[in-house]
């Protein structure tokens, strides 16, 4: 790769990064507080948030396999992704490029961040060519968005293919993984050390059952995590939310619980949906929903609706004609999807 101080927009090298009255004596033991304006009533929450949320990440660091200065915790991972524009993308002037159907944000956070979005159609079957997706790169591409397994295809991108990518790209490698914990495949953030342009996302949302409580995780190699900590606002993950994941982070067994149940249920679920008569055809995936081709998927999705029953629409993005994207969900809820489809004319 170029050097990191290539990549980065020069006015975020050279930034000087708020100070947050936490740091100032980090590694040091207090029992007075007098330093950041705070309310010496109503304590815990009182209190400002550890800014850097070193308990969590050392609890994480042990079930992830990464070492603690090697992950960043966003609101979400959608803050990840925003920070990788605006710490590597000149608006007006650099590009992305990202594999295409992917997940929406990687756009969303390039029109925000004024950033020219150059997306690339997989290959039928959602396949990715490493040689297709690098010829859209150019002397001003910055970053490269990859997502396995991938939203809203829910297969799982080669794996030789990403390494090609990541190592012939001389930019930065964003490989979104949220979903990887309901796949087989082997995961690239236990690689990171080998590839100081890759940068990982996961998130608590999926698998961990944690949607409401908005954290992500980036694992990166320790000077663009260093980056990231540098513009992030100072205390983004809130007191609460940091409690949470730690409670949920000693919950991994009803996690691995979780995830067995909803193969399972994917398995059954897919294999009751296919045979229905408007049916054509079900996707391979590697995630908790699939790909479901159908006659009429806007007609279907109303009438689920109308039943109460909420799936995604996927039919006008590329390569996605005719489907809707099912989450796999409880067995009651799933078996309240099949019996409303079964009465679908």
């Amino acid at each position: 790769m170029k050097p990191l101080i290539q990549l980065v927009r020069p006015n975020i090298w050279s930034l000087a990064p708020y100070s947050c009255a936490r740091n100032d004596y980090k590694g040091k033991e207090a029992s007075v507080y007098l330093d950041a304006n705070e309310n010496p009533f109503n304590s815990p929450l009182n209190r400002y948030p550890d800014p850097l949320q070193l308990k969590l990440k050392a609890q994480l660091s042990v079930i992830k396999g990464v070492n603690p200065d090697q992950i960043f915790l966003g609101n979400g991972s959608d803050e990840a992704i925003d920070l990788v524009y605006r710490v590597f993308c000149n608006p007006g002037r650099d590009n992305v490029v990202s594999i295409s159907p992917s997940y929406g944000m990687y756009k969303v956070c390039a029109d925000i961040n004024q950033t020219e979005f150059r997306p690339v159609e997989l290959d039928k079957g959602f396949l990715l060519k490493a040689d297709k997706l690098l010829q859209a790169v150019s002397a001003n591409t910055k970053v490269i968005f990859l997502c396995s397994p991938n939203n809203p295809s829910g297969n799982c991108l080669e794996e030789k293919e990403i390494e090609h990518v990541v190592r012939d790209f001389d930019g930065i490698v964003v490989l979104d993984e949220a979903y990887s914990d309901f796949s087989q495949k082997p995961v690239f953030r236990s690689r990171i050390d080998k590839f100081p342009n890759l940068i990982v996302l996961n998130t608590m949302s999926k698998a961990w059952g944690s949607a409401g409580i908005r954290l992500g995780m980036a694992f990166a190699q320790k000077p663009i995590i260093d980056l990231f900590n540098k513009v992030k606002y100072p205390y983004n993950i809130n007191t609460l939310t940091q409690q949470k994941a730690e409670e949920m982070l000693r919950r991994a067994s009803d996690v691995e619980k979780w995830v067995k149940l909803i193969l399972e249920e994917r398995q059954s679920l897919m294999e009751s949906i296919e045979e229905l008569p408007f049916v054509h055809h079900i996707y391979p995936t590697d995630a908790n929903f699939f790909l479901c081709e159908m006659d009429n998927p806007r007609n279907v999705y109303n009438y689920l609706v109308n039943c109460g029953v909420i799936v995604r629409d996927r039919s006008t993005q590329p390569l996605c004609k005719g489907c809707l994207r099912i989450t796999v969900g409880s067995p009651n809820e799933n078996n309240a999807l099949l019996a409303a489809l079964r009465r679908y004319r």
